[in-house]
């Protein structure tokens, strides 16, 4: 689909504003509400099945964040959830991504922009409005795929944090914002726009990558090597979901319509080896690659569960082994080597490497 763009050129100054709507909320006072803190993750937004725990993160201290796309965050600190929402002054209870920098700092990507947890306490992070868009043609966005929708995130080994969001991308160097491909030295042949990106990571040797998502993404697999960038489409695929690395230094790539993709450092290959086993969304410490299953065609269940790989074998997990029936979304190993698994229907379990614990209030 052909995408207007605007011809002129603009110059853009981007501002951190920090609790600029409303002053900062108090972390430890919300979860000091016994009617806030719950021993499983409890849904009380009126989510529905739809809805999903898409994103993880264990921060530095040992808690598990757990976002999702229908009920905030929770924190889980090893005994009781704790859950933010819109109430406990996040800008959405629709959750795509979560980064805890190299300062600590909790970072909360929402469908209307970015949070910030810092010093105990939630700050909305906005970024000063501009004239300029990509695109003009705004009928791709929904409620939850907003213009300001924050997907993905990352911080570079120069301390630079990566924001992908539904208008592009911006680079936060801790003052304050501004567009990526705004810099007149990047290279861009392709006139790639780096819009609605669902997954980003550094490399070993220090090349970024991006998962170009649905429209208006539907660029591929995108590559900036520090001086230029370019696209890569693989049997076709320009909707990626997820990149992940492995212990060899591979890069994975999961495509939403065409399989999933390895990257060994000059070539990509298409994986074969098993076919109707979803993406790989977890690479764990000891190397196992972990695959979401497929979702059933017009449905929010998983044909067959999730699937480990060892390099070998596949080892399938479904709802014999203590799952439902819901496909899976998310999943993250905490250092004590548990798995944790994100469905829809906002469901959550834990692989403890025996058995799978339900650890939904559904």
């Amino acid at each position: 689909m052909t995408k207007s763009i605007f011809s002129v050129a603009i110059i853009f100054t981007f501002i951190a504003c920090y609790g600029q709507h409303n002053s900062p909320f108090d972390l430890q006072k919300q979860a000091s509400k016994n009617s806030n803190t719950f021993s499983t993750l409890k849904k009380t937004q009126g989510s529905t099945e739809s809805d999903n725990v898409f994103c993880m993160l264990e921060d530095t201290k040992g808690n598990i964040w757990f976002g999702t796309t229908g009920e905030g965050v929770y924190k889980y600190d090893g005994n009781n959830f704790t859950q933010f929402t819109k109430s406990a002054g996040l800008n959405s209870n629709i959750v795509y991504s979560l980064l805890e920098d190299a300062n600590g700092i909790i970072w909360i990507g929402t469908s209307e922009g970015l949070c910030k947890i810092k010093n105990g306490k939630i700050e909305k992070v906005s970024v000063a409005e501009t004239t300029f868009s990509l695109y003009t043609n705004f009928s791709y966005y929904t409620n939850q795929s907003t213009k300001n929708t924050v997907w993905s995130m990352l911080q570079d080994k120069s301390g630079i944090i990566w924001i992908g969001t539904g208008d592009g991308v911006y680079h936060y160097n801790g003052k304050t914002f501004t567009r990526f491909l705004q810099n007149d030295d990047i290279i861009n042949k392709e006139n790639l726009k780096l819009t609605l990106i669902d997954n980003m990571i550094q490399d070993k040797v220090g090349n970024i990558w991006f998962a170009s998502g649905q429209p208006p993404g539907d660029e591929g697999i995108c590559l900036y090597d520090g001086k230029s960038i370019k696209s890569f489409t693989p049997n076709g695929d320009k909707w990626i979901r997820y990149i992940r690395e492995d212990k060899k230094g591979n890069l994975w790539f999961g495509g939403r319509a065409r399989g999933n993709f390895i990257y060994d450092g000059k070539s990509f290959k298409i994986f074969t080896e098993k076919v109707g086993i979803g993406n790989p969304i977890l690479v764990d410490k000891s190397g196992n690659i972990w695959f979401s299953g497929v979702e059933k065609q017009s449905s929010i269940q998983s044909k067959e569960g999730i699937w480990r790989y060892d390099g070998k074998e596949f080892k399938n997990f479904n709802s014999n082994d203590g799952m439902s029936k819901f496909f899976v979304w998310s999943m993250l190993e905490d250092k004590k080597g548990n798995i944790w698994i994100g469905s829809r229907n906002t469901a959550l379990y834990k692989y403890d490497g025996k058995n799978i614990i339900d650890f939904s209030a559904n």
